[in-house]
């Protein structure tokens, strides 16, 4: 009876022992007088390998787990470094633990340590993320007890960079860039971006320092929207009439403008050649005067009066020049156009011709009265 209270109570006091998986039978008993042994109750704690198989990376011993009879516990004195676990799914990580026994340090799958261990180490961390305090960040980056990722995910796969950029900070945002911070990382709740929590949170400064730093900006979330596109539905939600809402309006204007200029070269268009899809999924197939490959482009981003005349069926055509100019039966101006693939000028409305070749034309026949004189040629 002894013997099993004394279990008991090393069993309650060491309760942030992990076991690890494949344990042989006899290793929890054999353990606990091991404990008894070496005095290590009420310590941090953790599993680790006694003859493990490890390989070099950054000076730092990588331990393997494996079972093995030998195995025993290790006493933590802190961990050191911290890093994404690979297959993890996003969630999943490791961090790098210093032994008080002098054992090289090794990596160690969070679901082996004892969470207050890990919270010792990340609570810092995340307290300055979701205050967005750079100064904390950085004295954390930059601290000499080890390596910390600026990836750590929590518990929805969300990265220090998504709250500061939710919260506006470019200093941060800059700051964990820098650090190594994946600026497209997705969280596993609903896709969402640090470029999606910016423009959602309608925070311009940290939209237009992601975009500065090269965030992809047409990264979609799981409902399939953008960034710009998040941004838009907000800001089709929001009041136009409410003085609270004004600023916020503003606010989304500013932020749809940034990723605009990020997401869409303006380049002029010729002529539209096809249509698919319906509404708010339309899209154009566009051929470009600039001689550029032909693009389906979302409806939202083609110039209205383009999209107008196509929808009307009106015909495309290269202008050559304009060779005379009317007043039409509807009191408009209109102007004879000469065409690259047409023998024949047509007269056109004034809206329908560039107004490039319109100048040209006005300038030729301010200049045709002196020619004329020059040539010694009079009117009478």
């Amino acid at each position: 009876m002894e013997t099993s209270s004394l279990v008991i109570n090393y069993h309650q006091s060491l309760s942030r022992i992990i076991k690890l998986p494949h344990v042989p039978k006899s290793y929890a008993f054999s353990s606990f007088q091991s404990f008894q042994t070496r005095q290590l109750v009420n310590k941090q704690l953790s599993y680790r390998a006694t003859s493990p198989a490890a390989v070099q990376r950054d000076n730092y011993e990588t331990a393997s787990f494996v079972e093995d009879d030998d195995e025993s516990y290790g006493e933590v004195n802190r961990i050191i470094g911290s890093r994404m676990a690979a297959g993890g799914g996003g969630t999943a990580m490791e961090y790098l633990i210093e032994w008080k026994d002098g054992h090289s340090p090794s990596w160690v799958p969070s679901s082996y340590i004892a969470a207050d261990v890990v919270s010792e180490y990340e609570t810092p961390w995340w307290t300055a993320a979701r205050k967005a305090d750079d100064q904390a960040l950085a004295q954390l980056l930059e601290s000499s007890e080890g390596r910390r990722d600026a990836n750590t995910v929590d518990e929805n796969g969300r990265t220090a960079l998504l709250f500061v950029a939710g919260l506006g900070s470019d200093k941060c945002v800059r700051l964990l860039s820098e650090a190594g911070a994946d600026l497209d990382h997705r969280d596993i709740r609903g896709g969402l971006t640090a470029l999606h929590m910016a423009a959602g949170y309608v925070q311009p400064d940290a939209v237009a320092a992601l975009v500065e730093l090269g965030a992809d900006a047409e990264v979609e979330d799981e409902r399939g929207l953008t960034p710009l596109e998040l941004a838009r539905e907000i800001l089709k939600t929001t009041p136009k009439g409410n003085p609270m809402q004004f600023g916020r309006r503003i606010g989304l204007e500013k932020v749809i403008s940034i990723l605009e200029d990020q997401v869409f070269e303006y380049a002029e268009v010729e002529e539209i050649l096809e249509k698919r899809g319906r509404g708010k999924d339309v899209e154009y197939l566009v051929k470009w005067k600039d001689g550029g490959d032909c693009d389906w482009v979302k409806g939202v981003h083609v110039a209205e009066d383009v999209v107008k005349d196509y929808e009307a069926g009106l015909e495309y055509a290269v202008a050559e020049k304009v060779m005379g100019k009317r007043m039409g039966d509807d009191g408009n101006t209109e102007y004879l156009v000469k065409w690259t693939d047409m023998a024949d000028a047509t007269w056109e409305p004034e809206e329908n011709v560039d107004i490039s070749l319109v100048q040209l034309y006005e300038q030729e026949e301010e200049a045709q009265p002196v020619n004329e004189l020059e040539l010694g040629i009079i009117k009478e």
